[in-house]
């Protein structure tokens, strides 16, 4: 017995209970499902009836005339599988208006010519069922059983594939964004063709929380790609499935790829555990990169595995992410866990995008060099995208998958030599510090788009709040012992152009408190202290000072 074969009223017509039965209407919906047999004698049957259900009936409701169209109607507009009546106990024939409605809406309408045994037709129908159900069941048990086998001898899909197609009997597809994919038997060209297609335009972007979805792909009226995304970390990394026919029943087939899903992302992950035992090389190079003790261009790039170019240019960035436990008390291993969980969800992402990457964790930070080959179709620009990207999907993981953990990052200057690795990582240092310190850049990840805070953090801390106390120094004081509010107030008018409505709003206070303090400001710096040469020290003194005071944190 085939475990995803369904009963159809065909198969019924054929069990011995129904021998003495003959097929009023509705010749052409004999391939309709059943999935349950049971007797209705009401005529309000919308609430009781499911989809699939076949009804016997003794045909009470045929004695009225009024209703009968809506009764069959309840029936069709619910799916039922089909409606079989009694003659001899209640009625006699069935009108031709029903048998020209059923035929319309190709609903089976069986007639016993005498009266039968319901008890007898449920019993039976129900122990085919039921039988069948079991069957399905213990197959899949043993497909379980067997799929765990085949896990844990090898990481090797093709072993989980031809399982899947044995028990299935259908085509596999395996679609993934880190190898090859593979198709259990071969499939035409351009059908693997349209199926790739299929999945980096529909598939491989989608962020899920869960990897019940089931995804579908019509490629022309007779086959459709039946698909479960393999999700890992909430990302899609690749895709399992089977060509069917788009009418086919697929409950069982979609219990086979369920199963089939969640081994294949437990692969994914224990792969990618895996790698991270055999990055001793990446550390050791990231590190003689770091202090320097590579001068040669060629041998750097060598030792990355990289080709050597003859025309073209490659990118590289260095970046940092720094993972912040915010809950004290955090636990060794807790801490280490979520560490190697960001690491390996970092390696697979970096994978999916085709990065060839170094990566070091060393205490709370992960040190990142990502190298892009330059082409007609990618460029610097394509490479910071990406890298944003996985940034945000790293901590957008983090918000939702561990506790009270925050992550920081930040890149350097896209270079063209990778023995300039140092530089770019001093440069994402100043980026995390930045973020951190000053609110409004705290999304930014760049160094590139740090603007005059490029500048600010070249200089000295000392200088800076020199330079801060000598512009604002006497706003300072007044504000320590007036409370006024006036380096506030002078950041909002200047961030306002001097629009006095905007820099009051953005206060929250009257029209007239902003003149009386902007009366102050003129009385302490001097009346013309928005003129530019003077403006432009204020401004980038505010900015020292607000970058000098988010670094030391919020005073006790």
């Amino acid at each position: 017995m085939r475990n995803d074969r369904v009963f159809t009223v065909r198969d019924i017509l054929q069990r011995p209970v129904f021998s003495q039965a003959r097929l009023a209407a509705g010749q052409e919906g004999l391939e309709r499902q059943v999935g349950w047999v049971h007797v209705l004698e009401i005529t309000n049957v919308s609430p009781f009836v499911s989809p699939h259900d076949l009804i016997l009936s003794t045909g009470l409701w045929l004695q009225s005339e009024e209703g009968r169209e809506a009764y069959l109607m309840q029936l069709i507009n619910r799916e039922a599988a089909g409606l079989c009546v009694e003659f001899g106990t209640s009625v006699h024939a069935i009108p031709e208006s029903l048998i020209e409605l059923a035929n319309q809406h190709q609903f089976p309408l069986i007639v016993f010519e005498q009266p039968v045994r319901f008890v007898e037709i449920t019993q039976d129908i129900h122990s085919l069922l039921i039988n069948h159900q079991h069957q399905l069941l213990k197959s899949l048990e043993t497909y379980s059983r067997e799929l765990q086998q085949r896990t844990l001898q090898s990481t090797d899909m093709s072993a989980v594939l031809e399982l899947l197609y044995a028990y299935s009997a259908k085509p596999v597809v395996y679609i993934s964004s880190m190898e090859a994919g593979s198709f259990v038997p071969e499939l035409a060209p351009e059908m693997e063709q349209s199926i790739y297609s299929w999945y980096s335009r529909d598939v491989e972007q989608l962020n899920l929380n869960d990897s019940d979805t089931e995804l579908w792909f019509h490629m022309d009226e007779e086959t459709a790609l039946l698909c479960y995304p393999v999700v890992c970390f909430g990302q899609v990394f690749s895709a399992i499935g089977m060509i069917v026919h788009p009418s086919a029943t697929v409950e069982y087939l979609k219990l086979l790829l369920d199963y089939t899903a969640k081994a294949a992302a437990a692969l994914t992950l224990r792969s990618q555990f895996l790698e991270e035992k055999m990055v001793r090389n990446q550390n050791e190079l990231i590190q003689d990169l770091m202090h320097g003790h590579i001068q040669q261009e060629e041998q750097a790039r060598t030792r990355m595995g990289l080709r050597l170019l003859v025309k073209g240019q490659y990118w590289f960035a260095g970046g940092i992410l720094e993972i912040e436990h915010r809950t004290k008390g955090t636990g060794r291993e807790r801490m280490e866990t979520n560490h190697q969980d960001i690491l390996v969800l970092l390696r697979s992402l970096l994978k999916k995008n085709h990065l060839t990457s170094l990566i070091m964790l060393k205490n709370n930070q992960i040190y990142l060099c990502c190298a892009k080959e330059e082409t007609r179709t990618s460029s610097r620009q394509q490479l910071i995208h990406i890298l944003e990207s996985i940034t945000q999907d790293i901590k957008r993981f983090a918000r939702s998958n561990l506790k009270q953990v925050e992550i920081h990052a930040g890149f350097g200057k896209l270079r063209n030599q990778l023995t300039r690795l140092k530089d770019s990582l001093q440069e994402a240092y100043q980026v995390i510090e930045v973020a951190r310190s000053v609110k409004p850049m705290q999304h930014v990840h760049f160094y590139d788009r740090m603007g005059i805070y490029q500048m600010l953090k070249a200089m000295p801390p000392s200088f800076l709040q020199a330079f801060a106390i000598d512009h604002l120094g006497v706003l300072m004081e007044h504000d320590q012992s007036h409370q006024l509010r006036l380096v506030e107030t002078l950041d909002a008018y200047l961030a306002n152009f001097g629009c006095k409505r905007d820099a009051a709003a953005q206060l929250f206070v009257h029209r007239q408190t902003l003149y009386n303090r902007l009366e102050k400001l003129e009385e302490l710096l001097g009346p013309d202290y928005m003129q530019q040469e003077k403006r432009v020290c204020l401004e980038m003194a505010l900015l020292a000072n607000a970058m000098i005071e988010g670094a030391a944190g919020p005073s006790s």
